[in-house]
């Protein structure tokens, strides 16, 4: 006898009543739709073209957690996505729904004493970056696309960049995380405490996973001291 069908994967129709309950639980604001959905669906250099019934962008971890939620129940496959700056077309869907991080862009704190930032996965690394130097502090992580490219994304792919040498991938920069699970709960692990020997880091399942085993809502991050100018002494 064959195996059952994984209803978390395989492709459900998609019909109008999706797109209503889905709008319902994303909130109006969350629908992308006419000429905002090119980029969403195009490749920056334009080597994959997708195709998506909906797009949302959902404002909030909740609505997001809500949307993923109603996706599991209903066999709904999803992509998310956040920059859209990967090279590889991993962000581009194929008749999935299409998640975009985009409205979610608070840097929700920033601690120079403990050298810690908190940013939800909509924040660019250059808006991270910069909300760093303004507290007197180094976010290290710098890569090319860094006006563009999101955190929640960076932290799904495990970014290098220019200063890996030094300080370490995108992994080696995470105090905490907050996501949401593929049926809908949120895992809160926003933990700030640099010396935590408690039990499984399950922030790492996540770092580099591209998403497979939930969506980046939120990090907090390591902070450095910033370099002294060249020739200071």
């Amino acid at each position: 006898m064959p195996a059952p069908p994984n209803r978390y994967l395989s492709l459900m129709p998609f019909d109008a009543a999706h797109t209503d309950a889905l709008t319902r639980l994303a909130g109006p604001r969350a629908v992308i739709e006419g000429d905002d959905r090119t980029p969403h669906l195009t490749e920056w250099r334009g080597r994959w073209q997708g195709e998506t019934p909906l797009i949302l962008a959902p404002g909030t971890t909740e609505e997001l957690a809500a949307v993923i939620g109603y996706c599991a129940e209903n066999g709904i496959a999803v992509v998310p996505q956040g920059g859209n700056t990967g090279l590889v077309g991993g962000q581009v869907p194929h008749g999935e729904l299409l998640i975009s991080t985009r409205r979610m862009r608070r840097i929700r704190a920033v601690s120079p004493e403990d050298f810690t930032l908190t940013a939800e996965a909509g924040v660019t690394l250059a808006e991270a970056r910069g909300a760093a130097e303004e507290a007197g502090r180094l976010l290290p992580l710098s890569i090319g696309s860094e006006g563009t490219c999101n955190i929640g994304g960076v932290l799904s792919t495990n970014a290098g960049g220019v200063n890996v040498i030094r300080y370490g991938n995108a992994r080696d920069l995470v105090l905490g995380l907050e996501a949401v699970l593929p049926d809908g709960r949120i895992w809160h692990g926003l933990n700030s405490l640099r010396k935590n020997n408690t039990g499984y880091d399950l922030k790492h399942l996540f770092v580099g996973a591209e998403g497979t085993l939930g969506i980046v809502t939120a990090a907090v991050l390591k902070l450095f001291p910033r370099p002294a100018p060249a020739g200071a002494g």
